[in-house]
């Protein structure tokens, strides 16, 4: 079962997948005698989900969809006050390597120019679907985010609304664009640009430690430039992001020096078109869960029942141990 199921309360809807109870669960390891799905399928060796020996980077559709481009019907009815509807959308595998124990930051900036290729064709082909409100690639990294494969990936998702993240900041972009006539995003590409909270930049990028910062030690990206979503970067746009995002996850692996876990995601525009392009500002947000080496930030009472985040390591700091980290 996979359906679209409304919260009156909060106007956002809820997919309910009960499929993806059976997806491969495997956080700590592989088992005796299995097989991890996401390397490349050898000679003699056990099939897998990729029919190739040798790979550089590989998409296809996930096996437990949330979304699918054919969705089933809902399978119970709803109303007036809380309808329901098919989950239809997308949701793509991006495995990065057929290497089982590298990672984005250890396979270096060619492979993560690569991986930003994929997202901007990915992107720009999902949103010709008429099903589709919104692309956002991501990645979640490490069990602690629940990662339940350990081989490097991503994923795609296609969703048929605008996910209530984006839709916020959207909202908050269009109120800042109304009230003093400029993109919220390029302001404070203008303000930290070189400040306290810089940890590293390239010609067109910028890397900050947010003055709001939820997690820790959460870095996010941005354009100089006002690029709307991923397919709008140049490619000396795209050189940039890619090098900028692996020189902040070797930080990040180099702060407490193990591979830190992570959720990665990119927020774009949507794909109706409308008047996204003058508040819509292309930015990755990584989102660490570790608030020290060994202490993890769980979100809890006033954060998962009020939405109130509480950060316990000031941006400022955060950002001068990640500056430092990058120069070891």
């Amino acid at each position: 079962m996979t359906e679209r199921r409304y919260d009156p309360t909060t106007g956002e809807w809820v997919v309910v997948s009960t499929n993806r109870q059976d997806r491969t669960y495997l956080p700590g390891g592989l088992p005796d005698g299995a097989a991890c799905p996401l390397c490349p399928t050898r000679p003699g060796g056990p099939v897998t989900e990729i029919p190739r020996s040798r790979f550089e980077m590989a998409v296809f559709d996930n096996r437990f969809p949330a979304l699918t481009r054919d969705p089933p019907r809902p399978s119970v009815p709803g109303s007036a006050l809380t309808p329901v509807a098919p989950a239809a959308g997308a949701c793509e595998v991006v495995v990065y390597s057929d290497d089982h124990d590298a990672s984005l930051a250890s396979l270096g900036a060619p492979r993560a120019r690569t991986l930003v290729e994929v997202w901007a064709a990915r992107t720009a082909a999902l949103r010709e679907r008429p099903e589709v409100a919104y692309v956002m690639p991501f990645e979640n990294r490490g069990a602690e985010v629940g990662v339940t494969l350990s081989h490097p990936h991503g994923q795609i998702y296609a969703y048929p609304d605008i996910p209530p993240r984006p839709a916020l900041e959207l909202r908050t972009a269009r109120r800042h664009h109304q009230k003093h006539g400029s993109c919220v995003w390029c302001d404070l590409v203008a303000q930290e640009a070189g400040g306290p909270r810089q940890v590293a930049a390239g010609g067109e990028w910028l890397a900050v430690v947010p003055f709001w910062a939820r997690f820790p030690y959460q870095v996010e990206l941005w354009p100089r430039r006002h690029a709307t979503d991923v397919v709008d970067l140049t490619p000396t746009e795209r050189a940039g992001l890619a090098r900028l995002l692996v020189e902040v996850l070797e930080a990040y692996d180099r702060l407490w020096d193990f591979p830190l876990p992570y959720v990665m995601a990119l927020h774009q525009r949507p794909t109706d078109g409308g008047d996204w392009e003058t508040v819509s500002h292309l930015h990755v947000e990584l989102s660490p869960p570790h608030r020290s080496a060994t202490k993890l930030k769980h979100l809890a009472g006033s954060e998962l029942a009020g939405g109130a985040f509480l950060t316990d390591v000031a941006p400022e700091d955060a950002a001068a141990q990640l500056r430092a980290a990058r120069h070891r």
